[in-house]
């Protein structure tokens, strides 16, 4: 078989450090590269392939759409992006959604939507939008403005204005922006992923809803990484026992396909007006019919497993030598290593395991239906690996 890594340095943009690997196809938790070796996927691009590779009723659904019509614009009506609009709502409590292409389209949207609801209710000096420090929200000029990370702001400059950073955990600090500043909503990811795969304490996120309450702010749950069951629950936000006036969520939703989704519940839900936002492959029917059949397959039992998992992850390597922390929710996880993470990732790959990294850490982000047995292995390789390179 060929191999096309020669032409994709030639003629890709160089913006990925791409591994030495080249995958050609794939079963459910299983890849294999152009040399037909095995690896168990653990990162399932990037929390995207949320039933593996080749899923036999992912396909059969995405199939029949295509059958039918790939495209229409969003002058018409289509039954796939009503079905899922409707589908996200009713598992949400949201009222209205907006369906754009990526993660960082929703959070997009949901700044627009935050700005214009507080310009209505507020007045238009009400734009400041705080976010955390550490977070990570996108690389469109505005959502890497949004993100708290000095990294990513490098060789960008001039962001785009009205965007204040709190520190994560604090809730004082938060206050004194909102005290100080004209704000109008904060977004927060509840794991952040980006950041090194950490958690946010709950009594930290309670205590942002009453502050949003008390200053009249919206506030914005950004689900692009931990929403659609990655985290044990449908989205994260609902195991934090918090109501939130925006979400917003991409790549899991629709199990490979681009989509993203802004969805607005009571306080925001009439704020878009026609003409105000748009999007010319929003709510693609074949994307949704995709997503359709992720988010039907989302249910209790799939949850309970993704749960059942995480505490085996957590069990197997608390105590491993090698390992410093295990961080995260759900199969949203990051290992901390006493050995060099680099080290410890081409190891992996070298024993048929795929793990990413963030930050000084592996990041696990298997299928959510990864059959424990290949996640039992897995760990088993993770465990060898750190304590022989410690």
């Amino acid at each position: 078989m060929n191999s096309f890594k020669n032409i994709d340095k030639e003629y890709v943009a160089n913006t990925y450090g791409r591994f030495d690997v080249e995958i050609v196809n794939g079963n459910g938790s299983l890849v294999y590269d152009i040399n037909g070796k095995e690896y168990i996927d653990l990162s399932s691009g990037i929390a995207v392939n949320t039933f593996g590779m080749a899923d036999k009723e992912w396909i059969e659904a995405v199939t029949n759409q295509l059958q039918k019509c790939q495209h229409t614009s969003n002058l018409y009506y289509s039954e796939p992006c009503a079905i899922l609009a409707k589908m996200l709502c009713e598992r949400t409590g949201a009222k209205k959604v907006f369906f754009g292409n990526s993660g960082a389209e929703a959070n997009e949207c949901a700044i627009k939507v935050a700005r214009l609801w507080a310009s209505e209710i507020k007045g238009e000096e009400y734009f400041n939008v705080v976010t955390l420090k550490n977070s990570f929200h996108g690389r469109t000029i505005t959502t890497l403005s949004a993100t708290g990370q000095d990294v990513f702001h490098k060789y960008f400059n001039p962001l785009t204005d009205g965007f204040l950073y709190a520190e994560a955990n604090n809730l004082e600090s938060v206050e004194e922006i909102f005290k100080n500043n004209n704000c109008c909503a904060i977004i927060m990811e509840l794991v952040q992923g980006e950041g090194g795969v950490i958690a946010l304490d709950s009594d930290f996120v309670a205590g942002v809803s009453d502050l949003c309450k008390k200053y009249n702010n919206l506030l914005i749950i950004d689900e692009v990484q931990t929403g659609n069951g990655r985290c044990g629950t449908l989205y994260a936000y609902q195991g934090y026992n918090i109501m939130p006036d925006i979400i917003t969520t991409a790549k899991g939703l629709a199990g490979g396909l681009p989509i993203g989704a802004c969805l607005m519940f009571e306080k925001t839900k009439d704020v878009l007006k026609p003409s105000l936002h748009g999007s010319t492959f929003g709510g693609n029917l074949i994307s949704c019919a995709g997503a359709i059949n992720v988010l039907s397959r989302i249910d209790d039992e799939l949850l309970n497993q993704v749960s059942e998992k995480s505490r085996y992850v957590f069990d197997s390597l608390r105590n491993a030598e090698g390992i410093v922390s295990v961080t995260g929710k759900g199969l949203m996880l990051g290992i901390e290593t006493i050995g060099d993470v680099s080290v410890i990732l081409s190891k992996c790959m070298e024993k048929g395991i795929l793990p990413i990294k963030a930050k000084n850490k592996l990041r696990l982000l298997p299928p959510l239906n990864i059959p424990f047995e290949l996640l039992k292995k897995s760990i088993e390789i993770i465990k060898e690996v750190a304590r022989d390179n410690k």
